[in-house]
């Protein structure tokens, strides 16, 4: 099924176009389903398709030679990915993405999409605003890892993860990896939150039991 104008409108990069634009962009968007564990774009492949999440998860992020990855987002429906290389000049992608579940997404032709925002200077600034809000979470994630110690970006992780007190859906690897370090620090440091009755670790959750104290440990 075609995408609609409505539907794109939902999606963030979209959300203030017109519809004349929004119309040309829909017929670029082609439907693709990928399973769980399915890789949809690897790190250093040529620039092909822009993407839109319509459902399900992805995790974008890289692989160092010896293995140890770092995730940059994860990304949830109504969000957009690998925009970057269509106006860089190598046009080679960023970074892999996989996704963690079912999922739903709609592909554009990366050529067909730059000639769109060249032409159209609404579609230009919003691709702008999206870019600028990736160098901002790159940006606070460099800071976390030269200024944070594992605790501290322990700490920010279950912070911005939890929803009511509770962070699911994680595993220690899984948060590893976000937070740039190896499961065994991550299991250590969670035991000693439990400890220190700052979290209540349970099966495939953590409950947050003092989020003060948490915050406090940010810079520690």
């Amino acid at each position: 099924m075609p995408a609609s104008i409505e539907e794109l409108r939902q999606f963030d990069l979209f959300s203030d176009l017109s519809d004349d634009v929004l119309g040309r962009i829909a017929r670029l968007a082609v439907p693709r389903n990928c399973a769980p564990g399915e890789t949809i774009l690897w790190e250093g492949d040529p620039g092909q398709n822009f993407y839109l999440l319509r459902s399900g998860r992805v995790r974008v992020y890289r692989l160092s030679p010896e293995g140890r990855e770092q995730v940059f987002m994860q990304l949830e429906a109504g969000q957009c990915f690998n925009l970057v290389p269509f106006f860089h000049r190598q046009r080679r992608q960023q970074a892999s993405a996989q996704a963690l579940d079912e999922v739903s997404l709609y592909a554009l032709d990366g050529t067909q999409f730059r000639r769109l925002v060249q032409e159209h200077g609404e579609l230009a600034l919003a691709a702008l605003q999206d870019m600028a809000g990736r160098l901002e979470r790159l940006t606070d994630l460099a800071a976390d890892l030269s200024l944070r110690s594992v605790r501290g970006r322990l700490a920010r992780f279950l912070l911005q993860h939890a929803e009511s007190r509770v962070a699911h859906g994680w595993t220690q690897e899984e948060i590893a990896a976000y937070v740039g370090t190896v499961r065994d620090v991550v299991g250590r440091t969670l035991r000693t939150f439990a400890q220190e009755g700052l979290v209540q670790i349970e099966r495939e959750r953590i409950i947050l039991l003092d989020r003060e104290g948490l915050e406090e440990q940010l810079y520690g």
